[in-house]
């Protein structure tokens, strides 16, 4: 598989613009995919806060399994705060603004003592596609931001008011370049990388070896998968769904549109693609 960089120029723009905000605000809530908190960590907007309070917030804690919460409490362990929530999922509302309030409890008690009640403001930055503009429209009770089920629907600021705070919701921003080419893999599954520049027959036959080495189980309830190459998979998928082109041939451009999407969506069940050993030399 060809190795996955990708920094358009609309990235580069966005990161000066969030530098040149950065002082109207009080906090930064960095926004991190639960099933993948440790490959969707960009380091240059960690460098970005520059002793900002910060809270990280593992989102799609419902398409993730156990690991996550173990992934959560290295995260804690490092010294930073950091939830694990389901932005579509009213019942987060109350939790994450909680962990919010806390990250500026002190500030607001001193306003108080001053005598007046100041609103907090907080930038939401992350990875394309973790559900960055979806947590502010949960906080702000109603459709507000932009979003998409695709990577680089928001592209420029927008400010939303959530009642005691307000956040501003920014364009994704992937790191300049990818290190570890296996965690740029992570994100392609999670739909994190433009789909148009990633060939999707790699990504799914790589998403298969994944799942068959830590979620065997999985790929047999979903496609009665036993083992094989991926290829062989793939070709397993094409017989459970019935994927056959006219005259008996497999359809396997049709099974990987099926595979990635299956994934992405929860029907291959909860899944973390991260393991504790990815978070080690990240500083939160």
């Amino acid at each position: 598989m060809k190795t996955i960089q990708w920094f358009p120029g609309h990235m580069a723009k966005a990161m000066r613009m969030m530098r040149e905000n950065l002082s109207l605000v009080d906090g930064i809530i960095f926004v991190l995919d639960a099933r993948c908190p440790a490959s969707s960590f960009n380091p240059k907007l960690r460098e970005m806060a520059n002793g900002k309070p910060v809270l990280y917030v593992l989102n799609k804690g419902d398409l993730a399994d156990g690991r996550a919460d173990a992934l959560l409490n290295i995260i804690r362990k490092k010294g930073a705060d950091a939830i694990k929530i389901n932005a579509v999922n009213i019942a987060s509302r109350r939790d994450i603004a909680a962990a919010i309030e806390k990250t500026v409890a002190l500030k607001r008690a001193q306003a108080a003592q001053r005598g007046y009640n100041r609103t907090f403001r907080f930038m939401v930055a992350g990875i394309p596609n973790t559900g960055k503009s979806t947590l502010i429209n949960l906080l702000a009770g109603s459709r507000r931001a932009e979003t998409g089920d695709k990577a680089g629907v928001t592209r420029g600021k927008q400010w939303i008011n959530c009642g005691s705070f307000e956040l501003m919701d920014t364009p994704g921003t992937m790191p300049p370049a990818f290190g570890d080419q296996k965690l740029a893999l992570r994100l392609a599954y999670v739909g994190s990388i433009n789909d148009d520049i990633l060939d999707a027959d790699d990504v799914a036959l790589s998403l298969l070896a994944e799942l068959q080495s830590s979620y065997p189980q999985n790929l047999r309830d979903r496609y009665a998968i036993s083992g094989g190459t991926p290829p062989e998979m793939l070709d397993a998928v094409c017989k459970k769904r019935g994927f056959v082109l006219k005259g008996g041939g497999y359809d396997t451009e049709r099974a990987v549109r099926a595979v990635i999407d299956d994934f992405r969506k929860g029907k291959l069940g909860r899944i973390t693609l991260d393991f504790p050993e990815d978070m080690e030399g990240k500083e939160f």
